[in-house]
């Protein structure tokens, strides 16, 4: 997660039972090479320990204890001063209220008031306190203050109801802080569209013909391009994986559905990012009714799909600023690969070896070479898909940059 890299992030945890979630994302954070600093209120840590986060960040945890400590004067400034985001998580409607108000009587709301940074607010509380008039008044007052929000959920409470003001999971909290952090970035501004995974030709009402394809590149470019600050819409099939926070989500199964929401999604597009593996061939008929095993073995006659990228290629005006393609071949490679980028006028192509076993589909690694339109190569290490991603959207922006 470079987006997170030597990041300073303040996690505020105040005194609610899902404060021992905000652990987990704590130690993501950590794992993903942010430095964080934890400050818990006196009533966070009735619930969570300052060992605990200690325990997982490696650096000293803050509590009101330091406040009225030697360097108190001067604590809340370096620590608000020095932060480039400042997360409370879980935030209570008590700490909400404080917020609102500009109040500054524990070490939280002190640091909260001298922070210069972006600060993103995770609400938790039983939903009678989240729908409560006067906590929907401090909502509004903070979001007009630009305070980012990341919840509540619907779900039921410790309490046994059910309502919003749940806590979101850690893991899509980390995709809002990602998002938070990314939206400066050389993208911002930008509109992105990436196809993702692979699609489904019926056979009949229950049967289809498909291919091995996971999403995971897909979904990783998508992850990237919104690190990287750019309004991101993904066109994808079932795939199992859940999009990343921010992301646009525009379903599609068949390659008809996929060409409809593409030339749809990308006119006017800054790129488009193919990177769904989409079926050359389909059923020239599809049974009406459910095929069954006592007639026999079906004849199956195949029909080509549209060529969506072509279809791209002969948009017109409002084709894509900068257009690029995947080419997964079992062999020739590079020939096929640099005939496709050719023949479909794009400005750069990722072409991998699916018959490689690290570098597939179903596994997070993949081993690339990028062609571009000039002629020149970029062959990629082992590397995970991850990287792939930033790298390709690096030199997305490139393409974007130098006209």
């Amino acid at each position: 997660m470079s987006i997170l890299q030597s990041k300073h992030i303040l996690l505020g945890v105040t005194g609610s039972i899902a404060a021992y979630k905000v652990v987990d994302l704590a130690s993501k954070l950590t794992q993903a090479a942010a430095q964080v600093d934890v400050i818990l209120t006196p009533a966070a840590e009735k619930f969570v320990s300052a060992l605990t986060f200690e325990s997982v960040t490696g650096r000293k945890a803050f509590t009101d204890a330091d406040l009225w400590g030697g360097q108190a004067h001067v604590l809340h400034v370096g620590l608000g001063h020095s932060a480039d985001l400042l997360v409370v998580a879980p935030c209570t409607a008590n700490t909400l209220a404080r917020l609102a108000h500009g109040l500054a009587d524990n070490l939280l709301t002190i640091t909260a008031l001298a922070a210069r940074c972006p600060i993103l607010v995770a609400p938790a509380m039983d939903v009678g306190m989240y729908e409560n008039t006067a906590t929907q008044e401090n909502v509004r007052l903070l979001t007009e203050r630009g305070l980012i929000f990341a919840g509540p959920e619907e779900g039921r409470m410790a309490s046994g109801l059910v309502g919003r003001g749940r806590f979101i999971e850690p893991g899509d909290l980390l995709g809002h802080i990602r998002l938070v952090l990314g939206r400066k970035g050389r993208l911002a501004g930008r509109r992105i569209v990436i196809t993702a995974g692979g699609t489904r030709e019926p056979l009949d009402p229950v049967r289809i013909l498909t291919n091995l394809s996971s999403g995971k590149q897909g979904y990783a470019l998508a992850q990237a391009a919104l690190d990287n600050g750019a309004e991101v819409v993904l066109i994808s099939t079932p795939t199992g994986l859940t999009p990343p926070v921010g992301a646009r989500l525009v379903a599609a199964s068949s390659a008809a559905e996929m060409q409809a929401a593409v030339l749809e999604q990308s006119a006017g597009a800054d790129v488009l990012i193919m990177a769904a593996a989409v079926a050359d061939f389909r059923p020239k008929r599809v049974a009406g009714d459910k095929l069954k095993k006592r007639d026999g073995p079906p004849v199956l006659e195949l029909e080509a799909t549209t060529d969506i990228l072509l279809a791209v290629s002969k948009m017109g005006k409002p084709r894509p600023q900068i257009v690029i393609g995947f080419a997964a071949e079992s062999r020739d490679l590079l020939e096929n690969a640099a005939e496709k980028l050719k023949s479909k006028r794009l400005d750069m192509i990722a072409a991998n070896d699916i018959s490689a076993a690290d570098s597939g589909f179903h596994v997070d690694t993949n081993r690339v070479t990028l062609l571009y339109a000039d002629g020149h190569n970029e062959a990629l290490p082992l590397i995970s898909k991850s990287e792939v991603a930033e790298i390709l959207l690096e030199r997305s922006a490139d393409l974007l940059e130098n006209g």
